[in-house]
C-alpha cells in the first residue's frame, strides 16, 4: 500500500524524522517487562512513533486513528498491532471502559483538537498518570507558563491543577510531510499529588472559565459577568486579572465564590 496522503481536514502532518519520533517515544516512562504499561498512542498515521513503542517492552500499545486509509495501511504494515488498533475518534472514546483504570497517553496530536485532547485528559485524570504529546509551540508554551505570563490561559491552570507539567523540547517545521507553517514541541505531563481539590471542583473549573472570558478586564468585571454582584462584596483578587493568578490563588477564589454568590 502507497503512503497516505496527509488530510487537511485532519490537521495531519505526517513526522518523517525518525530520531525525533525515537526520542518521543523514550519521553514515556513505562512499567516493567512483567508489568507493562498500557499506552494509547492517539493519531498513529503511518505508525513512525508506533515502531518505536511497539519496540519497547515495558508497555503495551494501543492505537486511536480516525483516519480509514492510516488504519488500513497500518493493518498491511504493523500486522500484530492490528487487533489493538480502534478506528474512531479519540474524543468520543469512553477511556476506562475500553481500558480499564490506568492509561497513559501519548501521540504526535493534530494541531487543531490539540487543545481538546488535553480537556479529555483532564477529565480522565484520575486513569491518566502520564500523557506525551507533540503539538504547536506556543501551545506548549502556554500549558507550561507559569502565572504572570501573557501565555497563561485557561488550560494552564487546569492542566497545572492536576499534572506537573514539562516542556521537553522543540521540533522545527522541516520533519513533516507537509510541514507546518509554525514550530512545534513536545510536552510531558505526569499527574500531580492532588487528589482532590480544596474547594468544588466543578465550581473551579467554572470561575477559571469565567476568570479568563475576558482576560483584559479586572477579575471584578469577568466574574461579576459570569456569577452575578455577590451581594456587593468584593474580594481581594478583584482588581487583579485572571492571568496574575495561581492555582491555589483560583482555589481561594472559587470557594470565596461559592460563599458569596448571590
Amino acid at each position: 500500500m502507497a503512503e497516505v496522503r496527509a488530510k487537511k481536514a485532519l490537521g495531519q502532518h505526517f513526522l518523517t524524522d525518525l530520531n525525533i519520533a525515537r526520542k518521543i517515544a523514550t519521553s514515556l516512562s513505562g512499567g516493567t517487562p512483567e508489568n507493562p504499561d498500557k499506552v494509547l498512542e492517539v493519531g498513529c498515521g503511518m505508525g513512525v512513533l508506533t515502531q518505536y513503542l511497539l519496540q519497547r517492552d515495558d508497555i503495551v500499545t494501543y492505537g486511536a486513528e480516525i483516519d480509514s486509509e492510516s488504519v488500513e495501511y497500518l493493518h498491511v504494515h504493523y500486522p500484530d498491532f492490528a487487533e489493538r488498533l480502534t478506528e474512531g475518534d479519540f474524543l468520543k472514546m469512553d477511556l476506562e471502559e475500553a481500558y480499564g483504570n490506568r492509561l497513559k497517553i501519548i501521540g504526535n496530536f493534530p494541531y487543531n483538537i490539540s487543545s481538546q485532547i488535553f480537556f479529555k485528559v483532564l477529565e480522565n485524570r484520575d486513569i491518566v498518570p502520564e500523557c506525551v504529546g507533540m503539538i504547536q509551540r506556543e501551545v506548549a508554551v502556554r500549558l507550561a507558563e507559569p502565572p504572570g505570563s501573557k501565555e497563561y490561559g485557561i488550560l494552564s491552570v487546569l492542566l497545572q491543577a492536576w499534572y506537573d507539567i514539562e516542556y521537553l523540547f522543540t521540533v522545527g517545521e522541516k520533519v513533516f510531510n507537509p510541514p507546518p507553517k509554525v514550530k512545534s514541541a513536545v510536552i510531558r505531563l505526569t499527574r500531580n499529588k492532588v487528589e482532590k481539590l480544596d474547594c468544588d471542583e466543578t465550581l473551579f473549573i467554572k470561575v477559571v472559565k469565567a476568570s479568563f472570558g475576558q482576560r483584559r478586564k479586572m477579575l471584578r468585571n469577568s466574574l461579576k459577568a459570569a456569577f452575578g454582584n455577590f451581594g456587593g462584596n468584593e474580594h481581594r483578587f478583584f482588581t487583579m486579572r485572571a492571568e496574575q493568578l495561581s492555582v491555589a490563588d483560583f482555589v481561594e477564589l472559587t470557594n470565596w465564590v461559592a460563599e458569596n454568590r448571590v
